[in-house]
């Protein structure tokens, strides 16, 4: 057990509790906004049942990480599908809205949860099992430590984004925004697209503001293009 308690792998512990506090947010924004349609006392619930289904689906995804590090085209499909959600998350509500069944509106938020944390994940899951990897023993004490550590960072954070999406509703923008972000940034990090592009952080940040920036436009686009919602009575 002395070799736990080394350099290297609590530098190990480190890097993943970093990782986690960074990428963490990122899904705590996709919980809150996906639950900010439900009713109060539903809202825990979503965030409940959509983190501990995204906390299975890492944890399968952790089986493959390595190998997903270099499947070409992976990284494009989830940045097609982060724009897809962050387009979605903007659309202004339908008019039968109130129609919904709590129930229904629940589960929707938690498919919609466990979608875009499944997309989100790569890089989290990749990125801890990297930092394991780099520990050399103990890599699966590592990886099951740094996903307990996500947890709570991601329900905590998801509640904190709620009540601040309440007071400043332009956060879902915002939020959207940063869904297309990261998917500019996945789609330049692909494998199959590195032969393609120039290899300078300049332009990953330039990926990363066309993703933020597409989602807002289709956002904007699909909200003007919308019908009015029809006068309450």
């Amino acid at each position: 057990m002395d070799d736990i308690f080394t350099a290297t792998f609590m530098l190990a512990v480190g890097q993943i509790i970093l990782i986690d506090i960074l990428l963490g947010g990122d899904n705590a924004v996709v919980i809150a906004l996906a639950c900010r349609n439900l009713p109060p006392e539903q809202r825990k619930w979503g965030i409940i049942y959509g983190t501990a289904g995204a906390i299975v689906l890492r944890v399968i995804l952790i089986a493959f990480a390595l190998t997903l590090l270099t499947v070409p085209y992976l990284k494009l499909v989830g940045a097609v599908l982060l724009i897809w959600i962050g387009v979605k998350l903007l659309m202004p509500e339908g008019e039968d809205a109130h129609n919904i069944t709590p129930s229904d509106k629940l589960w929707g938020a938690v498919k919609t949860v466990i979608v875009a944390d499944l997309v989100m994940s790569v890089d989290n899951v990749l990125a801890i099992a990297g930092a394991a990897e780099a520990a050399g023993k103990h890599q699966l004490e590592l990886v099951i430590f740094g996903l307990l550590v996500s947890i709570p960072i991601i329900v905590a954070g998801s509640q904190i984004v709620l009540k601040l999406m309440e007071r400043f509703p332009y956060i879902i923008t915002l939020g959207g925004m940063l869904l297309g972000w990261i998917a500019g940034q996945m789609a330049y990090t692909d494998p199959a697209l590195k032969p393609f592009i120039p290899d300078a952080k300049i332009w990953e940040y330039v990926a990363c503001v066309a993703g933020a920036l597409l989602v807002l436009a289709i956002g904007k686009w699909f909200a003007r293009s919308a019908p009015p919602a029809a006068p309450s009575h």
